[in-house]
């Protein structure tokens, strides 16, 4: 293998080593957001089940006291909601640079991969050129090594 395909074997190894690298990052930041999301929609629930239990219990009865604590809670519900909300827009955010990230050194890596190809399929065909110019000329000084022989033969 000449030097120029072997310096490309070497981009086309750490170009793929980047891209896995950042697949796996991805991965990580796909799972952050996931997670942050689910945990999102659990709080919007809870708050959901919390208003609905509460609305109920007011109905009954409704202590101001009560309504107080109550609405201070949700309060502070709806802050957490909104926080957890923002965390899980900023992660699916990071996601999908890193899925950005992972779509460009995927395509570096087929481009390169690609060139290694070519280049591979350009030297094994020089070679077979080579190849088939030495049998021509093998072929050739047998073919005058046979008529001399024949003329040397012919002339005794």
């Amino acid at each position: 293998m000449n030097d120029d395909l072997r310096s490309l074997h070497l981009l086309l190894a750490q170009a793929e080593a980047q891209r896995d690298e950042a697949l796996a990052e991805q991965m990580k930041l796909e799972a952050a957001r996931r997670a942050s999301t689910l945990q999102a929609e659990q709080l919007v629930a809870y708050r959901r089940e919390y208003e609905q239990r509460w609305s109920a219990e007011f109905c009954r009865e409704g202590k101001i006291e009560l309504v107080r604590c109550y609405q201070g809670f949700i309060v502070r519900l709806t802050q957490a909601v909104e926080q957890q909300e923002r965390i899980a827009a900023n992660a699916a955010a990071q996601a999908e640079r890193a899925a950005a990230i992972v779509r460009g050194h995927d395509v570096r890596a087929a481009a390169l991969k690609k060139l290694v190809e070519r280049r591979a399929h350009e030297g094994r065909r020089v070679a077979a050129g080579l190849e088939q110019k030495q049998n021509d000329e093998h072929a050739a000084r047998a073919a005058w090594v046979r008529i001399a022989a024949a003329n040397a033969h012919g002339a005794h």
